[in-house]
């Protein structure tokens, strides 16, 4: 069971925005995409996602062709929070999150379905704004909801017994089997500080408690440290660097990737923390 691209490239207008990029997401792990502004990370999502039809090569999940699976199937086992999503119809915050849902309509019950949504609702921290209008939020809220969608689309559902869910302080209950994979695309960004914690908090729960693949698109290095078992270096469209974060987060190949100084400092609680050096530059101190 896995998300797996192999030797993918993406063509639009004449121009490779992918080439030649191998990638697998595995049931379970946390995997971090890294690069530059215009690398591919997004391009590589949505190929991954199927928005996107790979020019050369094929992506896989759970072993078949995502090019001859239906898109219900696939929402079935997979879901994806954009990096910006349109909406200006006034739905409810609440009625936002049960899209999540949709692709189960046919097999699931509406109690189950308003389980799931109380649950996310809670663990994104929404629950103050679940009556109001989805347009009258701020960006950084609109990211939260559209992490409760994603969450209750991949707890998907257990068609052969009964489900569920807690709604203590214990371990979620293993709603989404393996084989299920959670695609998030720069998913703090408009968030204050607690919030991006809190959101990569539930995305690394996700795959430890619920065995879900979970791929993020991450800018903050020292994030990607935290929260990510592996992490794939994209730049120009190529896949530079890929493996355990602790193989692949190192000052040299950072600051040649991102063409600034990158340098790791003592931290105080262990461990080390990347910075750029163009810190020390405009008086800063990258202790702080």
């Amino acid at each position: 069971m896995s998300l797996l691209a192999q030797n993918i490239s993406f063509l639009a207008r004449g121009r490779y925005l992918l080439r030649d990029v191998t990638l697998s997401l595995a049931p379970g792990e946390v995997l971090a995409v890294l690069g530059p502004n215009g690398a591919g990370k997004s391009t590589l999502l949505k190929v991954l996602a199927g928005e996107y039809h790979a020019s050369v090569g094929a992506v896989t999940q759970n072993g078949r062709d995502i090019a001859h699976v239906p898109a219900i199937s696939l929402a079935r086992e997979r879901a994806v929070m954009p990096q910006a999503t349109s909406m200006s119809f006034p739905f409810p915050v609440r009625d936002v999150v049960a899209l999540g849902r949709s692709p189960f309509r046919k097999i699931s019950t509406r109690q189950f379905d308003q389980t799931l949504v109380n649950r996310a609702i809670e663990l994104a921290d929404i629950g103050h704004l679940a009556g109001r209008p989805y347009p009258n939020l701020s960006g950084g809220e609109k990211q939260r909801v559209h992490l409760a969608r994603a969450l209750v689309q991949v707890w998907g559902m257990d068609e052969t017994r009964s489900i569920s869910v807690r709604t203590d302080d214990e371990t979620l209950a293993n709603t989404a089997s393996s084989g299920r994979f959670l695609l998030l695309d720069e998913p703090t960004s408009g968030l204050d500080v607690s919030h991006q914690h809190a959101l990569l908090s539930v995305a690394r729960r996700e795959a430890r408690h619920n065995g879900v693949g979970v791929l993020m698109i991450l800018h903050d290095f020292n994030q990607v440290t935290a929260y990510a078992d592996r992490v794939a270096v994209l730049q120009g469209g190529e896949m530079v660097a890929q493996g355990p974060v602790r193989d692949v987060m190192v000052p040299d190949l950072l600051s040649t990737v991102f063409k600034s100084p990158i340098r790791a400092i003592p931290d105080p609680n262990g461990g080390a923390v990347l910075v750029s050096q163009a810190l020390d530059n405009v008086g800063i101190d990258p202790a702080l």
